[in-house]
């Protein structure tokens, strides 16, 4: 029996797409949801596009514009591929009895306009920032960005964490340190 609160009317939501800081929001998120006994909804956005052209109507998602329909068969390979990515995602995050509702969501769509969309003011949104070293790692990617001004709810940006040099690492107190392989 599991004392998750179905009455809850806030939902954790969290983007996912493979990446590393996507998999450490998504760990963040499940723990959250465990605490707060809500439902995660994992969210993973797809599209082909390119770089260039501003879609219409979308302001200030519109540095992504799509192709013209490609047909069936790459659409459907595509979709396909997105989904690989989010069974990959559930499946390294969350354990095999997980104590939290899982919502899947694979909405075709820019990542930043899709994630907006997902969440209510009662929610909580949770993406990952992707550093790129040193002063960078400060900044937000453009995703979490466009999610933080313009989510109706409140954000969590989780960065991930830093690993240490082998060779800084040094004995734990009161045990002893090796070097992963």
């Amino acid at each position: 029996m599991s004392d998750i609160d179905t009455t809850a009317k806030s939902v954790v939501v969290v983007g996912v797409d493979g990446s590393a800081g996507a998999t450490a929001a998504f760990r963040w998120a499940l723990a959250e949801a465990r605490l707060r006994k809500a439902p995660l909804r994992v969210v993973h956005a797809w599209t082909y596009g390119f770089a260039g052209g501003a879609a219409a109507g979308d302001a200030y998602f519109g540095y992504l514009a799509s192709y013209p329909p490609l047909g069936n068969d790459v659409t459907d390979a595509l979709r396909q591929a997105a989904e690989e990515v989010l069974t990959a995602a559930i499946a390294e995050v969350v354990d095999g009895d997980a104590d939290v509702r899982i919502e899947r969501q694979l909405i075709e769509g820019g990542a930043a306009q899709i994630l907006v969309g997902a969440v209510e003011p009662d929610d909580l949104l949770v993406v990952g920032s992707r550093g790129h070293g040193g002063f960078a790692d400060l900044l937000l990617g453009s995703v979490s960005l466009q999610c933080v001004h313009h989510a109706p709810c409140p954000v969590v940006v989780v960065h991930v964490p830093k690993q240490a040099p082998a060779d800084d690492v040094g004995p734990a107190a009161g045990g002893t340190a090796s070097a992963a392989s």
